[in-house]
C-alpha cells in the first residue's frame, strides 16, 4: 500500500445522505477478484441509464470533476452491506480522500485498510466544501483541510493515521512482529497429528 501524506485537488460534491454500498458498487460487479477494475462501475445505477449511457446531470459525468481526488458527501456514507468492494471502487476511480459528517463503521474501517483517508467533520464544514470550485489541500500529517480562505483541523485515530502515513496494510503490520512470531513458534510445542 502506498503511503499517504497530502492531496491537493478540486472537490467532487456528492450531495446525498445514507448512500449504501449497494449503490456505490452494485452486486452484479462483484465478480472481479482483484482490487482494480471497479472504478468504471462506481455508482453505476445512478451514473448510467438503462441503455448504459451516461446520465448528464450525475456529478461523476461532469468533466470538471474528472481528475478530482477528494470526494465530499453527507451523513452515513457507506451504510448497508459490508462489502469492501465499495472502497475499492472509489479508490480505483481515483479518489484518495472522502469527507463526510459520518460514515458507516465498517465502510470507515475499510477505507483505512485500503489506503483511503476518510475524514469525519462537521456538517457546516461539509456545506462549505460542497460549494467550492477551487482546489483544496488535505494534509494528513498536520490533520488540516486548507482552502484559499481558511484552514480547518480534523481528528483522526493515531493508529489509522500511522498506517496511512507509513503505507501499512494488515499484512505489513503483521510482518512488523515477525521476530516475536518466530520466538513464539520456537517456544510453543505443537503436538504431532497422527
Amino acid at each position: 500500500m502506498e503511503s499517504f501524506k497530502k492531496v491537493k485537488s478540486t472537490v467532487t460534491p456528492f450531495d446525498r445522505v445514507n448512500v449504501d454500498t449497494d449503490q456505490i458498487i452494485p452486486k452484479q460487479f462483484l465478480k472481479l477478484i482483484h482490487k482494480i477494475g471497479f472504478g468504471k462501475f462506481l455508482f453505476f445505477n445512478w451514473r448510467y441509464d438503462k441503455n448504459e449511457q451516461p446520465i448528464s446531470n450525475f456529478v461523476l459525468n461532469d468533466k470538471k470533476y474528472n481528475n478530482s481526488k477528494i470526494f465530499v458527501t453527507r451523513d452515513n456514507f457507506g451504510c448497508g452491506s459490508s462489502r469492501e468492494h465499495a472502497v475499492w471502487a472509489l479508490k480505483d476511480y481515483g479518489f484518495d480522500v472522502i469527507i463526510a459528517p459520518s460514515f458507516a463503521d465498517i465502510f470507515y474501517s475499510n477505507c483505512f485498510k485500503n489506503g483511503m483517508l476518510a475524514i469525519k467533520i462537521e456538517s457546516k464544514i461539509v456545506n462549505k466544501l460542497m460549494n467550492l470550485t477551487s482546489e483544496i489541500e488535505v494534509d494528513l500529517e498536520n490533520q488540516t483541510i486548507k482552502t484559499k480562505t481558511e484552514t480547518t483541523s480534523f481528528q483522526i485515530d493515531s493508529h489509522k493515521k500511522k498506517i496511512l502515513l507509513e503505507g501499512l496494510d494488515d499484512i505489513t503490520l503483521t510482518f512488523q512482529y515477525q521476530d516475536k512470531i518466530a520466538d513464539f513458534e520456537k517456544k510453543t510445542i505443537i503436538p504431532s497429528v497422527l
